[in-house]
C-alpha cells in the first residue's frame, strides 16, 4: 500500500483537502498520514526521517503533499525520498505576475482563530448546538437556514458542518413517529417557512441507520421508516419545501448542495 503524507507548518488542513482530492481520483489503497506544525529544522529533519524509513520499509516513494510558508523547511523535505507535491508555491509565481502584489510569507495564515469570519463560526457552532432537535423554537428568527426531516436523515451533522465550516446558523427540526397522523407545520416553522430546507433518505438506509441505534425496534422497522418518509416528503411537496435526498451523499457534498440551492452566504474567508 503506497503512503501519503499531508505536511504543513501550519495545520496541514489545506495539504489534506487538496491531497485528499486528487488521490480519490485514482482506484489505489493508501494510507493517510497527517503531520502539521512542522515549524523548525530539527522537526523538518525528523520527519523527512520518517519518510525515509517509510520508503525504506515499504519499497515505494511516498507521495507528500505539503503547503509551507518556509523555504528552508520545504527544501528539507523535497530532499526525502518522497515524490513532493508543494501546493502553495506551484501557484504563488503565477499569480504574483498576474496581480503584480509580492506576497506576504506567514504561517498560520488559514484555519485559524485570526481569520476574519472566526467569531461568525465560533457563534454559529453555538447556534448549531443550541437549536438541536427542535429544542429552542423560539430561536428559530435568528436562523439562516432551518433543516427538518425524519429523525436520523442528517439534520444534525449537517448542522454542524454548515456551522463550522461557513458560519452559517442552522437549527433543525424533527419529524417524529407521533407527528405523522397529522403532519403539519408547527407555527414557529410556519413564520420561517422561507428558511425551511428539507431533508430525506431511501427506506432502506434510513433503517440501517436506527437499528444501530434501536435494534429491533418499531422505531427502525422498515415499514416504519417508509410510513414517515411518505408523510414527510408529501409535507415537503405541500407547503413547497425544497428538499434533497441524502442517502448517497457525504455532509460535505449535502452541505454544498443546500448552499447552492438557497444561496447562503458563507462566512469562510
Amino acid at each position: 500500500m503506497r503512503t501519503a503524507f499531508y505536511i504543513s507548518d501550519g495545520t496541514a488542513i489545506t495539504a489534506e483537502v487538496f491531497g485528499h482530492a486528487l488521490l480519490t481520483m485514482f482506484p489505489a489503497q493508501f494510507e493517510h498520514i497527517t503531520i502539521p506544525f512542522v515549524e523548525s529544522c530539527d522537526m523538518a529533519e525528523q520527519v523527512k526521517q520518517r519518510i525515509n524509513d517509510r520508503y525504506k520499509t515499504t519499497g515505494q516513494r511516498p507521495l507528500v503533499f505539503q503547503t509551507f510558508v518556509d523555504d528552508q523547511l520545504r527544501q528539507i523535505i523535497n530532499s526525502s525520498n518522497a515524490v513532493c507535491y508543494d501546493f502553495l508555491n506551484s501557484f504563488v509565481e503565477p499569480i504574483q505576475r498576474e496581480l503584480g502584489i509580492a506576497p506576504m510569507a506567514k504561517t498560520h495564515r488559514t484555519h485559524s482563530m485570526h481569520e476574519k469570519t472566526y467569531d461568525f463560526r465560533i457563534d454559529a457552532v453555538n447556534y448549531a448546538l443550541a437549536n438541536d432537535d427542535g429544542a429552542n423554537m423560539k430561536n428559530f428568527d435568528h436562523a439562516d437556514i432551518i433543516l427538518v426531516g425524519v429523525s436520523r436523515s442528517g439534520k444534525t451533522p449537517t448542522s454542524l458542518y454548515l456551522a463550522l465550516q461557513y458560519g452559517i446558523k442552522a437549527a433543525n427540526y424533527p419529524f417524529v413517529e407521533e407527528d405523522m397522523e397529522a403532519l403539519k407545520l408547527a407555527p414557529e416553522l410556519l413564520r420561517n417557512k422561507s428558511k425551511l430546507f428539507g431533508l430525506t433518505i431511501t427506506a432502506q438506509r434510513l433503517s440501517q441507520i436506527r437499528q444501530q441505534r434501536r435494534p429491533d425496534s418499531r422505531y427502525a422497522s422498515l415499514r416504519q421508516c417508509q410510513l414517515e418518509l411518505n408523510e414527510v416528503e408529501s409535507l415537503y411537496r405541500r407547503e413547497q419545501i425544497p428538499f434533497l435526498n441524502s442517502t448517497a451523499l457525504s455532509i460535505e457534498e449535502i452541505s454544498a448542495k443546500i448552499i447552492a440551492s438557497t444561496g447562503l452566504k458563507r462566512h469562510k474567508y
